[in-house]
C-alpha cells in the first residue's frame, strides 16, 4: 500500500539531500534552500530536517530556509554553540527560528542566549522545563546502555496507539515509525534523547515569540502547554484543535499560513483570524 507522506518526503529528500556540515567537530545535516530572509527550522526527536518538507516547498520561493538534523554527539549547550557557528559559516546575521518539541527547547535556549540574532522565535509543541522528565520513559532508562530495540519499540508502541485512535493519520504513523526504526541512526537517536534528559534550565526570554500547540498533543499535556505560554508571554499563540504532536505534517496548509502571516509574507493558506490566541 502506498504512503503519500513518505513518497512526498522521499521525493523532497532526493531533490534536496542533506549536506554534511562539521560544526565544532560535530557532524550535522543541513538543508539550505531559497534566498532572502532566513527561517531556521529545528525538528523534534523523531524527525530529520526534511520532516518540514511541506513548509520548505511552500516557502522557499519567498525566503531562505535552513533545516537541520542533529549530530550523534553533543548537548543542548553544545548544539547552541553549533548553531552560532552555522550562522557565522553561512554569513547570516539574524534569523527567524522555529523549533518543534526537542527542537523547541533548543530554539528557546539558543534564542535566550543570542537575542540579537533572532528576529522572531516560534516555540512549537515544546516544553518549558525538563524537570521530572527523568522519571518518564524513555528518559528514565540508561540511554547509552539500553538496547536500541527497547528504545525504538517504545516509540513504536506509542505511535501505533496513536494510529489506532486516529486511523486518518496512519500515513504519518508509518512515516514516524520509519524515522524511529532506523532512518534516524542509533547514535543520533540516543543523543537526541540524552540531550533533552540532561538539558539545562532555560534562561529568561527577552525576544518576540510565537507559540504553537495542539489541543490533542499526546506528548505535551495541557498543563505544560499553559506553562510554555506563561513562561514566554507570546505575542500570538496558535492552537491546533487537532494536529497531534506533528501539526506541520498533519495540517500543513494551516501551518504554512501561520508562518506566512507571522513572517510578513502573502498568506496563501487558510485565515486564522485576529487576536492573541488563535484556534483552528
Amino acid at each position: 500500500m502506498s504512503n503519500k507522506l513518505i513518497e512526498a518526503r522521499d521525493q523532497f529528500a532526493k531533490t534536496y539531500p542533506e549536506a554534511r556540515v562539521d560544526l565544532n567537530g560535530r557532524d550535522w545535516g543541513v538543508i539550505d534552500v531559497g534566498t532572502g530572509p532566513v527561517l531556521l527550522l529545528i525538528p523534534g526527536t523523531l524527525g530529520r530536517g526534511d520532516i518540514f518538507w511541506q513548509q520548505i516547498e511552500a516557502l522557499s520561493d519567498k525566503m531562505r530556509i535552513i533545516a537541520i538534523s542533529y549530530p550523534s554527539a553533543g548537548s543542548i549547550e553544545e548544539w547552541s554553540e553549533d548553531l552560532s557557528t552555522l550562522l557565522k559559516l553561512k554569513d547570516i546575521s539574524s534569523v527567524s527560528l522555529l523549533g518543534s518539541s526537542l527542537g523547541g527547547y533548543l530554539a528557546q535556549y539558543f534564542a535566550s542566549l543570542n537575542p540579537q540574532k533572532i528576529i522572531k522565535l516560534f516555540a512549537a509543541n515544546t516544553l518549558h522545563s525538563v524537570q521530572g522528565l527523568v522519571e518518564r520513559p524513555p528518559y528514565c532508562f540508561d540511554l547509552q546502555e539500553t538496547p536500541i530495540e527497547t528504545l525504538r519499540d517504545g516509540f513504536g508502541t506509542g505511535l501505533k496507539a496513536w494510529g489506532e485512535a486516529h486511523p486518518d493519520q496512519l500515513d504519518l504513523v508509518d512515516l514516524l515509525l520509519q524515522e524511529a526504526g532506523g532512518r534516524i541512526l542509533e547514535a543520533e537517536l540516543r543523543m537526541r534523547l540524552s540531550a533533552l534528559k540532561f538539558a539545562p534550565d532555560l534562561p529568561p526570554n527577552t525576544i518576540e515569540v510565537v507559540t504553537i500547540e495542539s489541543s490533542d498533543d499526546p506528548l505535551i499535556p495541557a498543563e505544560i502547554r499553559d506553562a510554555v505560554r506563561s513562561r514566554l508571554s507570546p505575542d500570538t499563540a496558535y492552537r491546533f484543535l487537532s494536529g497531534g504532536h506533528f501539526p506541520y505534517v498533519v495540517r500543513p496548509d494551516h501551518y504554512t499560513a501561520l508562518l506566512e502571516r507571522e513572517l510578513g509574507l502573502p498568506v496563501t493558506g487558510p485565515e486564522w483570524g485576529e487576536g492573541s490566541l488563535l484556534e483552528k
